[in-house]
């Protein structure tokens, strides 16, 4: 019966969606604003060329309800901002899946699911790096060797979020070189490249930790 929330529908999102409803969880909100691209098809669950130019959040729920046709699904194909931010009632959800890309957005989401007491679990960064085996599941306050988590403690911290709390997937792998073009932050910035055993990986980790926190698994550790 549990309502998990799954923000960014990328090659680690899709995947986690997936494993979180052939895990039994019965309710499900999908936000994402994208649509299938060609280039997302080496990473991403619900890509393929079938469901080039589908909405994302559309894509996924079909793939969804043939797994599980009495599942509650939510759709909303939108990005998740500050204009946006505020329709979400974060007390419905049981958890939340930040699988968002953009440091701006996953603050905003982190911050929000804190101040609702909503649990949540984080994905850092996956892009560049090529080993599954080092990616594992910490607080953010434990992390090492990955940037972007370097940049999230720092940022979440002026937020006035307790890091201790925050639990994360992430990888302290070196990254292994960039290529240069559009991230979502803007222009000619470095745009990471992704790899399906990495993204899938960080995928199952995090709905692993929801589903065994959901059952009461930590609890009784």
């Amino acid at each position: 019966k549990a309502h998990v929330a799954v923000f960014g529908l990328g090659g680690v999102g899709s995947w986690c969606a997936e494993a979180l409803v052939r895990s039994g969880v019965g309710e499900i909100s999908l936000i994402d604003q994208d649509r299938v691209e060609e280039s997302n098809i080496n990473r991403q669950l619900l890509a393929d060329y079938k469901t080039l130019s589908k909405l994302k959040t559309s894509a996924m729920a079909e793939r969804l309800l043939v797994i599980n046709p009495g599942l509650r699904i939510h759709e909303y194909p939108e990005r998740f901002d500050l204009g946006s931010s505020d329709k979400y009632d974060f007390s419905i959800f049981d958890y939340v899946a930040d699988c968002i890309d953009m440091v701006s957005a996953k603050l905003l989401l982190i911050k929000k699911a804190f101040e609702a007491d909503c649990k949540i679990i984080s994905s850092m960064g996956m892009g560049n790096k090529l080993s599954a085996e080092q990616i594992r599941s910490s607080k953010l306050s434990k992390t090492e060797s990955c940037p972007l988590a370097r940049v999230m403690r720092r940022e979440l911290k002026k937020l006035g979020v307790d890091i201790s709390r925050l639990n994360v997937v992430y990888s302290p792998e070196e990254t292994k070189g960039e290529r240069t073009g559009e991230s979502a932050e803007g222009r000619g910035r470095p745009l990471p490249s992704s790899v399906i055993w990495v993204t899938g990986t960080a995928g199952f980790l995090m709905a692993q930790h929801i589903i065994l926190d959901l059952s009461g698994v930590y609890n009784r550790e």
